[in-house]
This record gives C-alpha cells, structure tokens and sequence, in this order.
C-alpha cells in the first residue's frame, strides 16, 4: 500500500509539473513578444482600405489588420504593400497606382501618433525604443516602375525599401510564377522571357546600389535562379512558404530555400491556409476544376464584353469557400526553412490583408504570439524566437545594406528607361 501511495503521489506530482509548464510557456512566449522587435514583411492593408475605408486606430471587425491588433500581437514593423494590380501592367497607371499607396502608408503614419513611417533598421530600433510602430513601404509588382531606372530610383527616395520583382504576371523584364488562383493556369504561359531579361538584370544591380532588396515572391523558378546569379545582395521572399510542404508554384522548393540562405537572405512565410497545408492545395484544385465547365460557359456568354467576362468568371473562384488549415502548419513551414537553410533564415510575412483563408488559431495579426508560443513548446531557445520575430530580418536587411559598395556605379548616370 506505501508503495501504491508513494505511485501515486509521484505520478501525481509529475502531472502537476507536466501542466505548470504549459502555462508558464504562455506566458514567456507573451514576455518574449512584449520584448522582442516583431517584423511582418507584407501586409496588404492599402489595399484592403481601398475595398473599404475604416479607420485602423480602432479595432475592426474586418481584415486582419489595424493598430489594436498590431499592438495585441507585438507588431514592430509591418511593411505595408503598395501593391499594383497586374491589370495596370496593360491598361496603364502602374506608377500612378504605387504612388497612391505609398502616399495613403505615409498618411496613415502621419495621422495616428501610435505610428511612425520608418525606412531602416535604425528606424524599426527606434520605434520599439520609443513604444510606436514603425511603418514601412514594399512595392508589388515589378511593372509598378513602368521599365524605368528613374521610376524605381524615386520610389526609393519616397521611401520604399523592398519590390517584389513581378506579381501574377510577366512584366516587360521578368517573368512569373503565374497566377495559380485563375482557371487555365498554366505557369509555361508566364515564362516569357526566360527568366530575366538583360533589362531586368540591370533593375536587380540598380535595386542593389539604391539599397532597395530584392524580393522573389512571385517569380518563377527561371527568373529566381537568374536573380540569385546576378545580384550583388542577399535576396529575400516577402511572403513565400515551402513548396515540399504545399505543392503550389507559389511557395520555393528546399533547393530554392537553401539557395537564399547560403547567399545570407530570408524566407518569410506566408500565412493563407492554401500556402501551407497540401490538403487545401488539393481542395482548391478539385473545386476549379469542377467549375471549370461553368467559367468555360460564363467566357462564351459574355466574349463580347471582356470586364463583364472576367468578373464573372473571377466571382466564380472569389466565392469558394476554401478549408482552413491548422495554424501549427506555419510553424511546419518555418522549421521546415530551418532545417534546410538554418534558423538565421526565416521570418514572417503573414500576407494579412491580402489573404481570405488564414489558419484556425492564426485568423489575425494579434494572434502572432502563438507562433512564438509554439516554436517555444517544441523546443527552440528564445534567441532562435527572437529571430524568427524580426532579428533574423533585421540582420539580412543589413548584410543587404552592405552590399551596396559592392556594385559597380552605372555606366549611364541618367534614368534610363527600358528602350
């Protein structure tokens, strides 16, 4: 019976000990947030303001994003996308467009005091210095520059600090991954040019003189490797996930992981369900595919009239109510860089804003210390955390500054533009 009693007590004290950690986990990982400088490399709030206007001082029932829950889960520096539509690519206006968001990022810094518009390192350090947060710029869409050196020279004076070489579509210097949440996706549709054009090659080393990093977010696996060739400066991806994980062309193969890594860039992921969990990658592909006899339908209705077309036929995909993936999957995707490329290579770029399928548990940006939580739970020290949160960003952002000395001055000292 002493025996038996003594079991008992022991198992009884090792249950006890077993559920004092979870707490205590929980709230180290809201100490270590509270601490650490959080970096969300892409956020698509200019243009969901745009869909529709709301005052982001005050907490929203829409969206993903505004100041009470940048501020609930320990947001440091989130880069705001002055994001260009790749129908601007052929009506005209791309520089127009980014103009106009990078104006309304500066006005929203400007008008709300819990803000500051940051354009460095040293500007993110000081924000968290001072209890604000730093707001950044990052163009998408390499045709926002309209084939001029002088566009992209004078973006980055105005303050924006990353481009992310295409979006969906071939521009006139680079091609892309394609748009996979279209009918007809094919991604040899995209490859264009082969990758980089000798043009686009010369936007890379103009990008690395002015300091503007180079983001490969949305290219295609040609134009990646030309860029990891030509550019003097670490590469990073803005908000890409792990293709071994989520079979979409969107996301970067291990090979592609490891390459960033080796060249002293990052891999920031990408939050949507349909980046990080195949079974949602699978759902969406069997429900286009079941509606592709419909949009085939809506194409031949409306062939004479191409804007009523194409919204029909986009509705049809906007409307699918896709599954959810767990939000552990974003802590497999960063482990998963980890492994590969090494803990130095990794951080977070949510994609919030412009997504419509977040993960259960990850539904907004205050739920960000979760992440950290998780990567605590099994077993990564705080320094590796804090890395994750915005160190490891940090650090590459200033192995890119470096480069800059690096890369030969241009032979034509004017902006010239693609002829």
């Amino acid at each position: 019976m002493k025996r038996l009693a003594l079991g008992l007590a022991v198992l009884l004290a090792l249950g006890m000990a077993g559920s004092a950690p979870a707490e205590d986990l929980k709230a180290r990982a809201a100490r270590l947030v509270k601490s650490a400088i959080v970096v969300d490399t892409h956020e698509d709030v200019p243009e969901q303001l745009e869909k529709e206007w709301v005052d982001i001082g005050v907490r929203q029932k829409t969206g993903h994003v505004d100041i009470p829950r940048w501020k609930e889960g320990g947001v440091t520096a989130p880069f705001l996308a002055a994001y260009v539509s790749s129908g601007y690519a052929a009506s005209g206006g791309s520089a127009k467009k980014a103009l106009e968001f990078m104006d309304l990022i500066h006005r929203l810094a400007e008008s709300h005091p819990e803000l500051v518009f940051a354009d460095s390192v040293a500007g993110i350090r000081a924000a968290k210095k001072n209890g604000r947060i730093a707001v950044l710029i990052g163009i998408e869409g390499g045709h926002a520059i309209e084939d001029s050196l002088g566009a992209l020279s004078a973006f980055y004076r105005l303050g924006a600090r990353y481009m992310t070489l295409t979006h969906t579509n071939t521009n006139h210097w680079a091609d892309s991954a394609g748009s996979f949440f279209t009918f007809g996706f094919d991604p040899k549709k995209s490859a264009v040019h082969d990758g980089l054009t000798e043009f686009g090659r010369e936007v890379v080393l103009e990008m690395n003189r002015l300091g503007m990093l180079v983001d490969i977010s949305h290219v295609s696996d040609k134009t990646f490797g030309d860029v990891l060739e030509v550019s003097k400066a670490p590469v990073f991806a803005s908000h890409s996930s792990c293709r071994a994980l989520a079979d979409m062309p969107r996301n970067l193969t291990d090979e592609q992981i490891k390459a960033i890594g080796a060249k002293g860039g990052v891999v920031m992921i990408n939050f949507s369900s349909t980046f990080v969990d195949q079974k949602v990658v699978d759902d969406f592909k069997a429900r286009k595919a079941a509606l592709a006899g419909k949009a085939a339908e809506l194409a031949e209705r409306y062939k004479d009239d191409p804007k009523k077309r194409d919204a029909e036929v986009s509705a049809l995909l906007d409307n699918l109510q896709r599954p959810r993936a767990n939000w552990t999957a974003v802590v497999d995707h960063i482990e998963r860089v980890m492994k590969i490329a090494g803990p130095q290579a990794v951080g977070l770029g949510t994609d919030y804003d412009g997504i419509d399928d977040p993960p259960e548990g990850l539904e907004d940006v205050s739920k960000l210390p979760v992440v950290a939580e998780e990567l605590l739970r099994r077993g990564h020290s705080e320094e590796v955390v804090r890395g994750v949160l915005g160190e490891n960003f940090l650090a590459f952002w200033e192995r890119a500054d470096a480069a800059r000395k690096t890369v030969p001055p241009r032979e034509k000292p004017l902006p010239f533009s693609k002829p």
